[in-house]
């Protein structure tokens, strides 16, 4: 069974149409859980609203706001217990095409333990950044590349797919970063576990509606959790 997990928050405006894309795919036995922030705007209730339609629907509700890492944790916690084979993980902002997603999954079939939807190899590209933000990205994928000795290109991507046994092996549970490093510490473990990690080129599409959650509290600890990664690395 395939599962893939999108955390959420005030992204009403793109959750349904984007679960209806995921669905039409036509992938055999898959399934999808969001997991949602208490999102002031009604994203949960969405959800909800589209489960009497769609059995292979799922929606994990949490309390507050707690970040990236923690919802990507407790969901994956989740699909595991009932039985995921694959996990994907991919934003609700349609930044990730959901037309990629059985191309990660191919990548899966072909051997790969993690396989990067990725910004950083040949063809894979950004669409509609800013040229402050692509030179803040590739800043960021330099620091942590070489802080933590890693070998993907794209270590900041949050497009994945992942085999059971990879994340069972790498005691996913036990990750303590949160916010976006929780994808760099994934993946120094991934690294150091030795599992097979490919990169399959995508266009990553910056979000039409809703807003950006990367807010400068978010890059302050990001880089905080780096520099914790790189001490005890």
């Amino acid at each position: 069974m395939t599962t893939i997990v999108i955390p959420t928050y005030n992204e009403r405006e793109n959750i349904v149409p984007l679960i209806h894309a995921l669905f039409a795919l036509g992938i055999s036995d898959l399934s999808v859980l969001v997991v949602d922030d208490a999102s002031p705007d009604g994203t949960g209730e969405a959800v909800e609203a589209l489960r009497a339609e769609l059995p292979h629907l799922e929606l994990l509700r949490r309390a507050c706001k707690q970040g990236l890492g923690s919802a990507y944790v407790e969901g994956f916690a989740r699909v595991l217990e009932k039985g995921a084979g694959v996990v994907v993980e991919m934003d609700a902002d349609f930044s990730h095409a959901p037309e990629d997603v059985p191309r990660l999954l191919q990548a899966i079939v072909d051997g790969a333990d993690v396989v990067i939807g990725s910004r950083r190899v040949p063809r894979g590209r950004i669409v509609g950044w800013h040229w402050r933000r692509h030179v803040a990205s590739r800043g960021a994928m330099w620091i942590a590349r070489m802080l933590l000795r890693l070998k993907t290109r794209d270590v900041t991507s949050g497009f994945r797919a992942y085999r059971r046994s990879c994340l069972t092996a790498i005691h996913f549970a036990d990750v303590r970063s949160d916010g976006y490093a929780f994808q760099e510490e994934m993946l120094l473990r991934c690294e150091r576990g030795k599992f097979i990690i490919t990169e399959v080129p995508v266009t990553f599409i910056d979000r039409v509606h809703g807003t950006s959650k990367l807010g400068m509290q978010e890059i302050v600890n990001f880089f905080i959790t780096l520099l914790r990664l790189w001490i005890h690395r």
